[in-house]
């Protein structure tokens, strides 16, 4: 190799582009849209669930017992969790397990209720059976 050409490293992001925010751009046509990521969602949920109840992350953390800055990060997206910790900060929120999932799947199909599924039925749509919280 001659001391002229240019060595130029390929970058690879740790993490993927964010997806777009509900109402925001559209895919160009033929191009699917991105689906979040479940540590996202999850995240998101329990960021949500825990500032509406007013509760700082050590207050919830110390319940769920975890570390703050462990919590933090699951809030945010950066880490992958066990079944058993969020079953722990899902139950120092005041709630289980299974209402993490139901909290999550509603934030999964927001997006996506206009969205028509390849077998014709609405993705989304109200189903028996489906989860639904006391507020």
């Amino acid at each position: 190799m001659s001391s002229h050409e240019t060595n130029r490293a390929r970058v690879v992001p740790l993490r993927p582009a964010a997806a777009p925010a509900p109402g925001g751009p559209v895919p160009a046509p033929g191009q699917a849209p991105r689906e979040p990521l479940w540590r996202d969602v999850v995240g998101a949920v329990l960021r949500r669930e825990r500032l509406a109840q007013d509760r700082t992350l050590k207050d919830v953390a110390d319940a769920a017992r975890i570390s703050v800055p462990y919590l933090s990060e699951l809030e945010r997206g950066r880490k992958e969790a066990s079944s058993e910790i969020l079953a722990a900060t899902a139950h120092a929120l005041g709630f289980g397990l299974a209402d993490l999932l139901a909290l999550s799947h509603r934030e999964l199909v927001r997006p996506a209720r206009s969205t028509t599924a390849r077998f014709g039925r609405t993705v989304g749509a109200a189903r028996q059976g489906d989860v639904r919280l006391a507020a």
